[in-house]
């Protein structure tokens, strides 16, 4: 086991759990002042902050490269602005964005374990160097099991575990992909991060890629 990526591993997990007890806590305030509706203002800042660093990099690309890009950026910027309308719906609902959220970290630190212990095969070593097959299904198994957890924990629709199940496949998946769409991007511009914001994490965006999908998945959903 690499010395580095053990320590980025290390650090995924501990700001994953950083992130879940920063959002029990403003749900906790929430609670107090259920009106102010921070979840979602809290959600609107970041997706902000995504957009932002998106344009940012998009200002410093090269013009052949964007013309020859230009519409997966578009794209892509486009898919920011819909996940920052979608968090402002969603952030109303704050027990739902840590059912969320616990799902995301599960397949993200469930991916990275898995594919740290099993290796394998990769999923598309163009995308992402890192990404492998045993990942991304460790990080559907473990997404799922924190899916199950909050739903066992606070039954939200009577006692349907299935729904639980299906639900976490579902949000485990498309936040992965919605990292590998990211890594693409990133690709394209021929950068590692979109910005240095967050000290071995890169960006608001590298950080919150995962919802991507996700948020714009849910809103419709619900």
């Amino acid at each position: 086991m690499k010395t580095a990526e053990l320590s980025n591993g290390v650090l995924r997990i501990i700001s994953a759990f950083v992130m879940l007890l920063a959002l029990v806590g403003i749900i906790a305030l929430e609670a107090w002042v259920p009106y102010i509706h921070i979840v979602r203002w809290v959600g609107v800042l970041i997706a902000c902050g995504a957009i932002y660093e998106m344009i940012k990099c998009l200002k410093s690309v090269d013009s052949e490269v964007f013309n020859k890009h230009s519409g997966y950026f578009i794209t892509f910027t486009l898919m920011l602005f819909l996940m920052l309308v979608s968090v402002y719906f969603v952030g109303v609902h704050p027990w739902i964005m840590l059912w969320l959220l616990m799902i995301i970290v599960g397949a993200d630190v469930g991916g990275w374990l898995f594919g740290l212990i099993f290796g394998g095969d990769k999923m598309w070593e163009r995308l992402s160097a890192h990404k492998t097959w045993s990942g991304q299904i460790g990080g559907i198994i473990c997404g799922t099991m924190m899916s199950v957890l909050f739903f066992l924990y606070l039954k939200p629709f009577g006692e349907d575990v299935l729904f639980a199940v299906l639900f976490g496949c579902t949000i485990a998946l498309l936040s992965q992909y919605g990292d590998l769409t990211a890594s693409f991007i990133k690709r394209c511009f021929g950068i590692k991060d979109f910005s240095n914001v967050l000290p071995g994490h890169g960006g608001i965006l590298d950080r919150f890629d995962g919802w991507i999908y996700v948020l714009p998945f849910v809103w419709f959903f619900i």
